[in-house]
C-alpha cells in the first residue's frame, strides 16, 4: 500500500465511514492534475481531494497526462506527479508543464516512492515546488496542496486556445505544443481575430480593412498570402483556418469545437 495508515483514520470501529466535512479554506473550485499509475492509491487520493472541494483530473500514464494538460490548461491550478509512470515519466511531465505557455508557473508536487536524495534534487532542478515521499497520508498530501495553492492567485492570464494553439491577446504571443510561434504583426492580428470570433466568417474586404494599419499598400490577394503563411506556421493546426468558398475566411468550427 502506498499511502500508509490512511484508511483506518476515515472509518470507525463498525466499519462505517466517518463523515468528513469539506475544508472551509476551499470555498471555490480548484483543479488538480493527478498523475498516478497505481489504480487503488490514485482512486483513493482523487476521491479524497474531491471530497474536500477540488476537481481532479486523473491520468494513469504520461501520454494521458499530456492530453489532459493540453485540453484543460486554463483550469489546472496544481499538479501532483508520480515519477514512475508509463510512457512519460513524472520528470518529463514536469518539464512539459514548465515549457507550457499557460502552465509554466503552476505548482508541481512530486509524490513518489523514490526517496533518494538525487531523485529529489532532480525533481527540484526541473522546477518542482514540493516533494512528498511515499508512503504518505491523504491528509498530509492535502495539507501540501493547500499550502501550495495559498501562494498562488486564483486568477490566470487571459488565453484563448483551440486544439494545441494558445493565443495571448494582451502579450501578443502564440504558442503551440509548448513552443512559441514566430508570427508577424499581421499574422498575429489575423490569428487573434479568428480565435476571438470563432463563429464569424470574414470577407477579404473586412480583413483588408482590419490589417490596413499594419501595411501601407494592400491588395485583394494580400489576404490570401497572409492566410497561407499563417497556416504554414501553424503546421498541423493550419487547418484551423478555413476557407469558406464564396464568403471568406474564419475558424474551422468543426475542428475547433470537436
Amino acid at each position: 500500500m502506498i499511502y500508509s495508515n490512511t484508511l483506518h483514520k476515515y472509518f470507525n470501529c463498525t466499519g462505517n465511514p466517518v463523515p468528513v466535512k469539506p475544508n472551509p479554506i476551499v470555498n471555490f473550485k480548484r483543479t488538480i492534475l493527478l498523475v498516478e499509475d497505481e489504480a487503488e492509491p490514485a482512486e483513493m487520493l482523487s476521491n479524497y481531494l474531491e471530497m474536500h472541494g477540488y476537481d481532479v483530473l486523473l491520468a494513469m500514464d504520461g501520454n494521458r497526462a499530456v492530453e489532459l494538460i493540453d485540453k484543460n490548461a486554463q483550469t489546472i491550478d496544481l499538479a501532483i506527479l508520480d515519477i514512475m509512470v508509463p510512457d512519460k515519466s513524472g520528470y518529463e511531465i514536469c518539464s512539459y508543464l514548465r515549457k507550457h505557455p499557460v502552465l509554466s508557473d503552476v505548482p508541481v508536487i512530486f509524490l513518489t516512492a523514490k526517496d533518494k536524495e538525487k531523485d529529489e534534487i532532480a525533481g527540484l532542478d526541473l522546477g518542482a515546488d514540493d516533494y512528498i515521499p511515499k508512503p504518505a497520508s491523504l491528509n498530509l498530501v492535502k495539507a501540501h496542496v493547500e499550502s501550495m495553492l495559498r501562494r498562488r492567485p486564483q486568477e490566470k492570464g487571459s488565453w484563448i486556445a483551440y486544439r494545441s494553439v494558445f493565443v495571448a491577446p494582451e502579450s501578443m504571443e502564440a504558442w503551440q505544443n509548448g513552443e512559441k510561434i514566430e508570427l508577424t504583426n499581421t499574422e498575429f492580428k489575423l490569428l487573434k481575430l479568428f480565435f476571438e470570433n470563432p463563429k464569424r466568417v470574414y470577407t477579404r474586404q473586412e480583413i483588408l480593412e482590419y490589417i490596413t494599419d499594419e501595411e501601407k499598400y494592400v491588395f485583394d490577394r494580400t489576404v490570401d498570402v497572409h492566410i497561407k503563411n499563417l497556416r504554414l506556421k501553424l503546421r498541423e493546426d493550419g487547418e484551423l483556418i478555413k476557407t469558406y468558398r464564396g464568403m471568406g475566411y474564419g475558424l474551422n468550427k468543426e475542428l475547433a469545437f470537436s
